[in-house]
């Protein structure tokens, strides 16, 4: 392995000689110079890995030498050497983007400190990482062995998802190990959901679900008179939010960060229309029948959207002025930045943002989308990168400087599906691929998780023998004929509607706007 090179110009460079000897028996070669022009010869000749560089030499002084370099080899890592503690001088370096800044007098370690710093830091941090998921695999996959309560699973879903970021941004090999501990939990998870979701819709004792997010996380700012900003980001995972959560950083304090468990199907017409009527999908049907939108309807499923939140306003007689605001595109992005100024008067506004579920479609149509999200971590890159260039991260700070308190959370996630099951079912059945519903459906049922009595589960029964079927962690439904069409176009490609802690587990957030 050929060693680091690394270039030091010090107008003292003889009295260096102990610091320079030190870190050749580290593995280091170590190119020696008296001035900045020297300096500048140096590396027309040859590429440094790092130049270590004395801020006041004679001729050219560090400073005007810095840039030069950053002409030359922009990406080269320079440390700064001086006496000085100006804070002039420390602005100008720091300005010209240098890796670190040293007052003199500075001992061996503390060079080496700097240089492993800036050429090692990536091998190290994997290293680290990759050790200490070792560390932590077992006594995780006795936690998904154990698991018996949602705010369990809650825990088990946060401490990997943690750990897919960290892996991610570490560059480790752990990934492939991580994805099967994950399928791991997933596997257990769905299993546990079969178990008890009847009980978390019978019962008194469930998680936070779909229909009680408006009262438990909304209606108590609104009665201590709060400002308050709910958005709706359509089909956000946890390790989405994580991603995207830094950026709101200098604008907003997170007050509190958590997360709820979704309602079936999660998908759109169910999940997030429960969370804007607070009512199951069944009892949408009953009481307000105008409002909802059955299966086989031309009529999408998300248009009465501002009406159920006005039901549950009235229900709960909350005299509150709202607007409601959705945004499938940029344009209607810009537009709500525009007027913003005409809903800042309004003590609620309901905002859902589609970016992230159009995306997610766009993946499985486009070729182009597919390439450009092939990973987990390009696909948050992607909901990153929108959420910093496009219009939501200006949104966000027009919140914070009117005012606003922010409720942010989501209606599902989703889930990347890999595994094709069949299923059989009339001509009218719903296309999502992760669930169906419908009469003389046919299917394995140790495949999928059913339901034969909807109305227990507080879902709307078309037909007296209408039933529910649910694909669970990574399957997806596919027809016998064109069988091996659907395979090989849906395999890979993201998905919702189904049991997976990346759809039901989902974050509900409120921000506190800082100043």
């Amino acid at each position: 392995m050929n060693k680091e090179l690394i270039l030091w110009a010090d107008d003292e460079i003889d009295l260096l000689r102990p610091h320079i000897l030190f870190l050749q028996s580290k593995g280091y070669e170590v190119v020696t110079v008296t001035n900045g022009r020297d300096a500048l010869d140096a590396m027309s000749q040859q590429n440094f890995n790092l130049i270590i560089l004395d801020e006041n030499m004679p001729g050219i002084s560090g400073l005007e030498a810095l840039q030069e370099i950053k002409i030359m080899q922009p990406n080269v890592p320079v440390i700064m050497i001086t006496k000085s503690e100006e804070e002039n001088i420390m602005n100008q370096a720091i300005g010209s983007k240098i890796a670190d800044y040293l007052i003199k007098p500075v001992n061996p370690m503390q060079i080496l400190l700097s240089i492993k710093k800036n050429l090692h830091s990536g091998d190290l941090v994997e290293q680290k990482v990759t050790g200490d998921y070792r560390q932590q695999f077992m006594a995780i996959s006795q936690k998904i062995g154990m698991a018996n309560s949602i705010e369990e699973w809650y825990d088990i879903y946060s401490t990997l998802v943690r750990w897919e970021l960290t892996i991610a941004n570490a560059g480790s090999n752990m990934e492939e190990l991580l994805v099967t501990q994950k399928n791991d939990a997933n596997n257990a998870f769905c299993k546990f959901v079969k178990r008890n979701y009847e009980d978390w819709m019978t019962k008194d004792n469930h998680p936070l679900r779909s229909n009680e997010v408006f009262k438990t996380a909304v209606m108590p700012l609104l009665d201590k008179g709060e400002k308050v900003c709910f958005v709706v980001i359509d089909n956000l995972r946890l390790d989405q939010w994580k991603t995207i959560s830094p950026l709101l950083s200098d604008s907003f304090n997170i007050e509190s960060e958590q997360l709820y468990t979704t309602i079936l199907p999660t998908t759109t017409q169910y999940a997030r229309n429960a969370i804007f009527s607070g009512l199951m999908p069944v009892d949408i049907e009953r009481m307000f029948p105008d409002l909802w939108v059955d299966e086989d309807s031309e009529e999408g499923k998300n248009v009465n959207e501002a009406p159920l939140i006005h039901t549950i306003l009235e229900r709960y007689r909350r005299k509150v002025a709202f607007t409601y605001t959705k945004v499938n595109d940029k344009a209607a992005g810009d537009k709500l930045l525009r007027h913003f100024g005409s809903i800042a008067n309004h003590q609620l506004n309901v905002m859902v943002l589609n970016f992230v579920d159009m995306m997610s479609h766009a993946r499985t149509e486009s070729k182009m989308i597919r390439e450009l999200a092939n990973t987990d971590s390009a696909y948050r890159s992607l909901t990153e990168s929108w959420f910093r260039n496009n219009y939501a991260l200006e949104l966000f700070r027009l919140m914070a400087r009117n005012g606003y308190k922010v409720v942010l959370t989501t209606d599902h996630g989703t889930v990347r599906v890999n595994n094709a099951i069949k299923v059989i079912g009339e001509k009218n059945t719903n296309t999502n691929l992760r669930y169906k519903l419908g009469r003389n459906l046919s299917y394995n049922s140790k495949q999928v998780f059913e339901i034969k009595s909807p109305h227990r589960f507080g879902l709307p029964c078309p037909n007296v023998s209408t039933a529910y079927i649910f694909a669970a962690n990574r399957d997806f439904f596919a027809y016998p004929n064109n069988y091996n069409y659907y395979v090989q176009y849906y395999t890979d490609t993201f998905q919702h509607g189904g049991i997976s802690m990346e759809e039901m587990l989902v974050p509900l957030v409120t921000l506190s706007p800082k100043g």
